[in-house]
């Protein structure tokens, strides 16, 4: 579990996170979600460490990052995998050879432990038989699920996703989440994803924090976003005809499980 407690993040004066305070829980996809320039990205960075809050604390498992040094940062971050925007794979390396980077970065393990642990996070993802592949050689939903791989390579007890299914047709970002989703609960993992795909908030949104001019503004699930009477979150989830169809459909009828 991560819990945020009061955090405050500012730029050259201009306050983008107000005391902001939010839990993440243990086995579940926790969402981020809010308008460009709302502040979830620097909430994000802050979790991870990338940027320092003015005051506040980030406590993983109860133990502050805030307060943290260095090197205690560094064995906090063993503990983190993190899955980039556009994948930020290495296109001179093979599949294989991107899954077992971080085992090469951070661990002692043989060479031949590492291929093999590499193997089965590949397996895992269903990429069994893409190891000599190059990045180039691969549609961008493999490199996402190249990029799932590494960020599980070392078993990590948090999760950290931003934008998974950017640049992803609708098919392929629903099977992205639905991997996020059975990785989180089958690893007992602390997901947390920064996103502003809708298909994801209404399909794998087990606890959603909105963003809203740097204020938490609303704490839920999925199925509670449908009868919010939020009026800043419903302009923002129910934008479109189509979203706005389907919240009255299951307000009308109540929602299916996929």
């Amino acid at each position: 579990m991560i819990e945020v407690k009061n955090i405050t993040k500012s730029f050259d004066g201009v306050t983008v996170l107000h005391d902001v305070s939010a839990t993440f829980e243990t086995g579940k996809t926790n969402l981020i979600i809010g308008q460009s320039g709302s502040g979830k990205t620097v909430m994000l960075k802050s979790l991870v460490g990338l940027m320092r809050p003015e005051k506040g604390s980030i406590l993983f498992d109860g133990r502050d990052i805030m307060s943290m040094n260095t090197t205690e940062v560094k064995d906090l971050r063993k503990e983190i995998g993190m899955l980039f925007q556009g994948s930020a794979l290495f296109d001179s390396e093979t599949v294989m050879g991107n899954v077992m980077f971080p085992l090469v970065m951070f661990t002692s393990m043989s060479r031949g432990e590492m291929r093999d642990r590499a193997a089965f996070c590949l397996e895992r993802v269903n990429l069994k038989g893409a190891e000599n592949k190059f990045p180039s050689e691969i549609s961008g939903g493999m490199q996402k699920r190249v990029a799932i791989a590494r960020a599980i390579a070392l078993n990590p007890r948090y999760l950290f996703c931003d934008e998974p299914n950017s640049g992803l047709d609708p098919k392929t970002s629903i099977l992205i989440d639905e991997l996020l989703s059975d990785i989180t609960h089958e690893y007992n993992m602390t997901t947390v994803i920064n996103t502003h795909d809708m298909n994801s908030v209404l399909g794998i949104g087990e606890n959603i924090i909105f963003i809203n001019k740097g204020y938490r503004e609303w704490v839920g699930n999925m199925n509670e976003i449908y009868t919010t009477s939020n009026q800043a979150l419903n302009e923002f989830v129910f934008a479109t005809d189509l979203f706005q169809e389907v919240r009255r459909y299951v307000a009308a009828n109540g929602r299916r499980e996929r």
